[in-house]
């Protein structure tokens, strides 16, 4: 056994709301195998978008355009695990969480690789409609596949539009088991 480090980006805009909820099962199941978890709420936080500027780690910080991007950099550069946790927006991550994702790229350009080795991912959203989840899994997957990472586990929770409607599932039994299983 080895204590792992992970990170969890979350995308819930909404406190209390079902990613939310995912996010924090997930947690807690890594937190009882005995890794170290990291949550980042991006939705709670101001990252601008990614310029392409191609200045990154020039300045004291992994972004040249300062934001909240830098509270989440030393965790990132520790992490070995980075799971995102996330509702379903326009059948892909909500803007928030893809700026996290973009900025990301800041480590590439700074030439400073990330020792991320493992990833998952935790989705729910409204629609029953399984293939409405396609666009967001084929970028995980193609991202997976970039950055040479190894996919731990993915999670999909249809079906729950209210807050709290993940209660009434197994996606949070889920989530917490595949915290666990890291």
């Amino acid at each position: 056994y080895m204590k792992k480090s992970i990170v969890v980006i979350t995308g819930s805009a909404r406190k209390g709301g079902n990613s939310e909820l995912l996010a924090g099962a997930f947690a807690e199941g890594a937190h009882e195998a005995g890794h170290e978890v990291t949550v980042f709420e991006s939705v709670r936080k101001t990252i601008a978008g990614c310029t392409g500027c191609n200045t990154c780690f020039s300045t004291a910080h992994a972004c040249s355009a300062k934001d909240d991007f830098d509270e989440i950099v030393p965790a990132l550069e520790n992490a070995d695990v980075l799971a995102l946790c996330t509702p379903l927006y326009w059948f892909s991550f909500p803007a928030q969480v893809k700026a996290v994702i973009d900025k990301l790229y800041s480590f590439y350009v700074g030439k400073r690789p990330l020792k991320i080795a493992e990833t998952a991912l935790l989705v729910c959203a409204g629609t029953d409609d399984m293939a409405d989840f396609d666009g967001l899994l084929k970028t995980y997957n193609l991202i997976v596949k970039y950055q040479g990472w190894k996919d731990r586990g993915i999670v999909i929770v249809p079906g729950v539009n209210e807050r709290g409607d993940i209660q009434r599932t197994d996606g949070l039994a889920r989530a917490k088991t595949l915290g666990h299983s890291l």
